[in-house]
């Protein structure tokens, strides 16, 4: 049974300009539900846009997943009146019915996890059910507008652990197998499972502050995925983490680049006492390729915007956890990182908003002592183990 997905993305936003490729928790919005697919049990991921410069991230940040796949949406299905089933119309022929089920992702619900998906598709695949959507639980009272009570009597108002709640569809996730979805031209019909998330997926980016709210729901999930065991990886940015965040340009490009000798000093420490270390940078430099190969880093990574997707791939890989990660960085694009990480860290002269969220800020700055203050922590924290 192939089962594939759909991310629907439109160039257009009026609400929020640039939604899609807007930095949530310092990854594009997309790329967080993307994320969830691809370490679902989903075949294949397919970002279905009118975005050339989102197909062009997707053909070069996710080289490291046979999943994903970039598609080229028509525009008379990326306007403001198109639906979605006629986008999922359209890519259903464009990838020429090659499914057995058929999943619908919406980017604008991030806080969609793997698991959700995989309950989705469970209820098709084991339930024996033609379709599955997400609904959420929920205790509000609701009314007509004629004022009658839609769900409850007012003269016998229901406690909340007495009252059984009202099932709301939250528009993160929708399965269909193709039979279905050719028949009805919908992504739901006949007999349709349902799969409950958490309350607080109810909530949709259409706003700003939808943003700021999910924002910040995002950081506190992220947080409680956190545990804390003996560290086997240092994970380091490398602008403003082993460099002070300046780069000199001459005519032919880059230049120069500072860096501590005590930094690597220190990360020699760590590899003789089996700590890994793991450089991951959204840069292409040839400045800190040669530094890295200088310092003997293996696993060294250029080049990386989605950092967080990247890193849990690496983990799979080399079938460790978070927990055994300690990471330090300081910008936005290591955020869902640093949330998520066993231990984190981030140097003096970071941004404001990282140091709000790591679990040390470092006495030192970067390229002044902040890597090798981190692997001194390091070598006394992984002493009581």
């Amino acid at each position: 049974m192939k089962k594939v997905a759909i991310i629907p993305l439109r160039k257009g936003s009026k609400g929020i300009p640039g939604k899609n490729k807007k930095k949530l928790l310092g990854r594009p919005l997309f790329s967080w539900v993307l994320g969830a697919a691809i370490f679902s049990d989903l075949d294949e991921v397919y970002v279905f846009t009118d975005d050339e410069e989102i197909l062009n991230f997707i053909s070069n940040e996710y080289h490291w997943s046979s999943k994903v796949k970039g598609l080229l949406r028509n525009d008379e299905n990326a306007n403001d009146t198109a639906s979605t089933e006629s986008a999922m119309l359209e890519f259903a022929e464009k990838i020429h019915h090659d499914f057995d089920v058929l999943c619908l992702l919406q980017a604008t619900s991030p806080l969609t996890t793997s698991q959700d998906i995989n309950n989705a598709l469970s209820q098709i695949s084991k339930e024996g059910k033609t379709a599955a959507l997400s609904v959420v639980k929920t205790h509000r009272f609701t009314w007509n507008a004629d004022g009658t009570p839609q769900n409850y009597d007012v003269f016998n108002r229901p406690r909340r652990q007495d009252f059984a709640g009202l099932l709301m569809e939250n528009g993160a996730v929708y399965a269909t197998t193709k039979n279905a979805f050719m028949k009805s031209k919908n992504r739901v019909s006949e007999t349709i499972g349902l799969v409950e998330m958490p309350e607080e997926t109810l909530m949709e980016i259409d706003s700003l502050s939808d943003w700021t709210i999910i924002e910040n729901l995002l950081a506190e999930r992220q947080k409680t995925f956190k545990k804390q065991e003996r560290i086997n990886y240092l994970v380091l940015d490398v602008d403003g983490v082993f460099t002070d965040g300046c780069v000199y340009y001459g005519a032919e490009g880059e230049l120069m680049k500072k860096f501590d000798m005590r930094d690597g000093m220190g990360l020699e420490i760590l590899r003789q006492n089996n700590i890994e270390v793991v450089v991951i940078t959204s840069e292409n430099s040839d400045l800190v390729a040669k530094r890295m190969q200088k310092l003997q880093i293996k696993h060294t990574f250029l080049g990386v915007k989605d950092k967080y997707s990247f890193l849990q791939n690496f983990i799979n890989q080399q079938q460790t956890s978070w927990a055994n990660l300690a990471y330090v960085g300081d910008d936005v694009n290591d955020l869902a990182n640093l949330c998520t990480v066993g231990w984190s860290f981030a140097p003096a002269n970071a941004t404001s908003i990282v140091k709000q969220q790591v679990d040390f800020t470092l006495s030192n700055n970067s390229a002044d002592g902040a890597i090798r203050e981190v692997c001194e922590w390091v070598m006394k924290y992984n002493a009581r183990f």
